[in-house]
């Protein structure tokens, strides 16, 4: 009986165990969060998207509004399109500006709204005009290192 009663416990353990690590998977792959089921979709071109990846947050003033749904390219204009789904109770003006940001220095990517003073809303199917690509943290470095030679490596 003594034998049954810790075999018991140690299975609750496990249980527990494997089911904190299933909500950390979900956490880390972006699966929970904001429900998309209530939500209209617009896109936004990007000539650089950098590690943007499908689910990625789509934030504003920091809180998550809505997700990255679809990333393709576009073989005409030569850009990435992101499809973004946003949460029905946010409206943004039609002058929103979409940015691909970086949390923190080697943080996740997502893309940050910031509306414009425009009176007309985004609706289903609309094309954020405005936005800035991702910044490509080797492009800079290159960039530094590139500029220093050319100084002659003055200013050391």
């Amino acid at each position: 009986m003594e034998r049954t009663t810790i075999d018991l416990w140690v299975g609750l353990f496990v249980l527990l165990g494997l089911g904190a690590i299933l909500v950390l998977a979900l956490k880390v792959g972006n699966l929970g969060g904001v429900n998309i089921a209530d939500s209209y979709s617009v896109t936004a071109n990007f000539s650089n998207i950098g590690g943007l990846k499908v689910r990625a947050p789509v934030k504003s003033a920091g809180v998550v509004i809505g997700r990255v749904s679809e990333i393709y390219f576009d073989g005409e204009r030569h850009e990435a399109v992101a499809s973004l789904k946003l949460d029905k109770q946010y409206s943004f003006s039609k002058d929103t500006s979409a940015s691909i940001m970086t949390s923190g220095l080697l943080g996740e990517q997502y893309i940050a709204l910031e509306t414009g003073g425009d009176s007309a809303q985004l609706k289903e199917g609309d094309k954020i005009k405005i936005t800035q690509s991702a910044v490509v943290l080797e492009s800079l470095i290159g960039q530094f290192i590139y500029n220093k030679a050319a100084d002659g490596g003055e200013g050391k």
